[in-house]
């Protein structure tokens, strides 16, 4: 009985991490999107594509509302930016660290710590990027669509790829993605249609993957995990198989 209750606890504890984890992501995603196209979702796309990710996240309406009303506000000076590191984990497989952060001086160094303690290697702008390819990721709920006719459809819009995948609530939903360069143009399809947009963003997809044993496997995964706890950071992406 003691063990469960402890147990509960520290699940209980790892949940509330997590969400104040990815809080602070959107957090920094509407501050970022506010500043530079204004505090009205109807004339921000990226804010509203912020909007929707701090709903899949189970962010607040209290605390959405409350992100855009800071940084519409005169007396936030707070400049976030996004920066883009790339490097080598253990067993040569690479890694793109996408990071939201006010002070790229500290984050460099985080980073930089964080790549040696998981016997990886920090490494400069284009050391890594050329394995991968950027996409455009929209994740819709499925009910009611007809994903054949919804593929034909979007095709002209930009659409490259449509499949299964999962929400950060484990829920199915369907995936969408798109070269990085018709991201607004399959985004503008998809509002036109009114389809519900569970989360949108860009990732990078690497070109070739690299298939490693469990052991060597759960030494990249720790140092992504490792990278994952930093504040600053946002997304990691391997080419790991």
């Amino acid at each position: 009985m003691g063990r469960t209750f402890e147990n509960r606890k520290l699940s209980i504890l790892k949940r509330g991490l997590r969400d104040a984890k990815a809080f602070t992501r959107c957090g920094r995603q509407i501050s970022i999107a506010v500043k530079a196209g204004g505090a009205d979702p109807d004339g921000n796309p990226a804010l509203r594509r912020a909007i929707q990710n701090a709903r899949a996240a189970n962010m607040p309406k209290d605390k959405i509302a409350g992100a855009i009303d800071k940084a519409s506000g005169a007396a936030d000076t707070t400049q976030y930016q996004e920066v883009l590191y790339e490097g080598y984990g253990p067993h040569g497989v690479a890694l793109m660290v996408e990071t939201t952060t006010d002070n790229p001086t500290r984050t460099v160094a985080n980073l930089r710590f964080a790549f040696s303690k998981g016997k990886g290697n920090m490494g400069n702008a284009g050391s890594v990027s050329f394995m991968f390819d950027r996409f455009g990721v929209f994740s819709l709920k499925p009910e009611g669509i007809d994903r054949e006719e919804l593929e034909l459809e979007l095709i002209d819009h930009g659409l490259e790829e449509l499949g299964d995948g999962e929400s950060d609530k484990g829920e199915p939903v369907l995936v969408l993605r798109c070269a990085r360069d018709e991201f607004g143009n399959l985004q503008s399809a998809l509002e036109a249609r009114s389809l519900q947009v569970v989360s949108s963003g860009f990732e990078w997809v690497a070109k070739t993957t690299t298939e490693l044993p469990d052991d060597q496997t759960d030494a990249v995964l720790k140092l992504v995990e490792r990278l994952e706890e930093d504040d600053d950071v946002a997304e990691v992406f391997t080419n790991l198989g």
